[in-house]
């Protein structure tokens, strides 16, 4: 199994932003040096939800710092951007690292991010699905034109051109059914954020893959975003995630405002209209600590036995092949980050690696991975 760092670097109130953006960089520093196999940029505007406005340039740092691991985007929101120019990042990016990246792509959610940028959010689906056409083409062939609703582009070559087919490993974040298909029809991989029972991720990763193969794609195994608190006893881990995985909660409120309901009457988001229900329960404490509890129990959390077992559980309900962890969540002070992370790297880590148990996707029984039913919550990168 081949496991990744993701730097969310949320806004700290009664901090200086280049603090918070400094202790994650120092932690990013660490990837390589620890021995994990990757390193992941977000994309993020205007709230401080996550520090992270442009992963390209963010992962173009890394590149010059670092000769091994493969570097990731999860996500680049392709309505916010014009394709020619995520197409060039990418190309750029690929010579810059020696072909060490990979590329998650989504399509936001956030009313915020896309007044910020003045994108009609109803239009982000279609123009989700142009933009990935468009940054396609413009990587795998040597010259392209595209005559399509949002952009019209006269044949051209994007220059420099990549060294490594970076859109051979492409992957999009799906919330919505609607989605799914469309990424499946697309070629990408699954990207999946961890806010779900398990085994209910497992039926959303078989219909993409259905979807995929109908689509005449191979599927690929899916990446999978989680948390991860891990300590020498399960107490101290436990204690760490509740408390700071609980704060998350309004955070992701305050960037996508969920509970006012609002994005029911969005074209292409009205899936999204049920998490208000639930997002509004959130402001009673009782309910707020019911969410808690039930999102750490999908989250990785214990003892580095413990968060070997649930990984173990993890890939054999999902198939995964590349794990995307958090080690630093809701404000953790960095001491404590860099303790999670580098008792995870000596302690669990190498087994992960080198052990045959964890090296690929298994079939999954199907009464595998029964947890309690649970509201729909949503808790996005």
């Amino acid at each position: 199994m081949k496991v990744g760092i993701a730097m969310n670097m949320l806004h700290e109130h009664g901090r200086p932003d280049v603090a918070v953006v400094q202790e994650h960089f120092a932690l990013g520093d660490l990837v390589e040096p620890l021995g994990f196999d990757s390193l992941w940029a977000l994309e993020h505007h205007f709230t401080g939800y996550a520090m992270s406005p442009a992963p390209a340039q963010l992962l173009a740092y890394y590149a010059g710092r670092t000769k091994r691991i493969q570097l990731g985007t999860a996500v680049i929101v392709l309505p916010w951007h014009d394709p020619i120019r995520v197409a060039e990042q990418i190309a750029l990016l690929d010579i810059m690292c020696g072909g060490r990246c990979l590329f998650g792509f989504g399509r936001g959610a956030a009313s915020t991010e896309y007044d910020g940028f003045r994108i009609p959010m109803g239009e982000a689906r279609p123009r989700f699905a142009e933009a990935a056409q468009i940054v396609v083409k413009a990587l795998a062939n040597e010259t392209f034109e595209h005559e399509g609703e949002f952009f019209r582009i006269p044949r051209m070559s994007i220059r420099p051109r990549p060294i490594s087919n970076p859109e051979r490993r492409f992957y999009a974040s799906s919330v919505s059914p609607e989605s799914a298909e469309l990424i499946a029809k697309l070629g990408f991989g699954m990207l999946m954020i961890m806010q779900n029972e398990w085994s209910k991720c497992r039926e959303d990763i078989d219909k993409f893959q259905a979807m995929s193969q109908a689509a005449g794609f191979e599927p690929k195994p899916p990446i999978i975003l989680t948390n991860i608190s891990c300590a020498e006893s399960r107490a101290e881990a436990e204690e760490r995630a509740f408390r700071y995985l609980g704060r998350k909660w309004q955070s992701i409120d305050d960037h996508y405002h969920f509970s006012d309901g609002h994005l029911a009457s969005v074209k292409g988001y009205e899936a999204y209209g049920k998490t208000a229900r639930t997002y509004a329960k959130l402001k009673d404490p009782a309910n707020l600590k019911k969410a808690t509890d039930f999102y750490v129990s999908i989250q990785i959390v214990g003892t580095p036995d413990d968060c070997l077992q649930q990984l173990g559980e993890l890939q054999k309900v999902t198939g995964l092949e590349h794990l995307v962890a958090e080690f630093s969540f809701g404000n953790l002070p960095h001491h404590e980050a860099e303790k999670n992370v580098r008792l995870f790297a000596d302690r669990a880590l190498p087994i992960l690696q080198r052990d045959p148990a964890y090296a690929g996707p298994r079939q999954t029984a199907a009464a595998a991975a029964k947890r309690a039913r649970h509201g729909d919550i949503f808790a996005p990168a």
